[in-house]
């Protein structure tokens, strides 16, 4: 029996892959990460407002996104050549790096069969408890138990993170002695990811198919919804090499959908993006 086989007995295929609503602050981190990296990595606020504007944010929210943002340490305020800007700090620098590694699978494939294993020293409060929880997710690490955390391979975002939180920890590698992919499941819960792929392809072929790509701002705005959905998996997949994964994994089928999707609306989203961000640099050859 194939995995999709197998999982549908289970439950049908409703579901949590569709998009709630993106927050503005989700957005800011999609534009830096997707395309203003690539670009100096720095945007007035101008720019900003009128790069998320086609995802339905009025200048005031995207203000308030970047406040907030600079607040939490990911973006710091820069002069450019016309006017004040913003700028990914080192640490969201780091976090933009690792995310894109995930997003775009730009990481080497290969596993050299042992597994990177974190031992937190101490129980950390409920609050900190719970984000620590959701930053070593997203760093591709599943639980083994309340203290025990184990990826495939280290990450290098893995010392902030502990930093952050005030949190000791001893980190070594080790190999298992039973199916490694019996602890995979045990550390990820690989079925219901199975069928979220599955439902994320079902929902965004409709929602995205129909974008018109030689409409710039359309084409921008489909990209970016469809990046915020897709980057939702980031919490929840750990990248795990070929001989951990069921058969017949949906992960595939659903990561070429994004890299075909992502690819046929790149024309228009490169030409937007420069679109909103030229009027500034003219202001500053004036």
């Amino acid at each position: 029996m194939t995995f999709t086989e197998r999982t549908n007995r289970t439950r049908p295929p409703a579901r949590r892959a569709r998009l709630g609503r993106v927050r503005a602050r989700s957005a800011l981190f999609d534009v830096y990460g997707g395309h203003l990296r690539e670009r100096g990595g720095a945007a007035t606020i101008a720019a900003l407002v009128r790069l998320l504007e086609p995802l339905g944010f009025a200048a005031p929210a995207v203000r308030t996104a970047v406040s907030r943002t600079v607040r939490q340490g990911w973006l710091q305020p820069v002069r450019l050549p016309d006017g004040p800007g913003y700028a990914m700090t080192p640490r969201g620098e780091r976090r933009l790096d690792e995310a894109a590694a995930r997003i775009y699978r730009t990481r080497p494939s290969t596993w050299d069969g042992r597994w990177h294993v974190v031992v937190l020293e101490e129980m950390p409060g409920r609050d900190s408890r719970d984000h620590l929880a959701s930053s070593l997710q997203l760093l591709g690490y599943g639980a083994l138990g309340p203290v025990t955390w184990i990826a495939p391979r280290p990450s290098p975002e893995l010392g902030d993170v502990l930093a952050a939180e005030e949190v000791q920890a001893r980190t070594f590698h080790g190999s298992h002695d039973g199916q490694d992919s019996e602890l995979a499941e045990r550390a990820w819960d690989l079925a219901e990811l199975g069928r979220d792929y599955a439902a994320f392809v079902a929902h965004w072929h409709a929602e995205v198919s129909g974008v018109d790509a030689t409409d710039d701002a359309a084409a921008f705005a489909g990209s970016q919804r469809l990046l915020h959905a897709w980057r939702k998996f980031l919490f929840r997949d750990p990248g795990l090499p070929a001989e951990l994964l069921p058969p017949d994994w949906p992960g595939h089928a659903a990561a070429s959908f994004f890299d075909e999707q992502t690819l046929r609306l790149a024309p228009g989203t490169t030409r937007f993006v420069d679109e909103c961000l030229r009027p500034a640099r003219n202001v500053s050859t004036a």
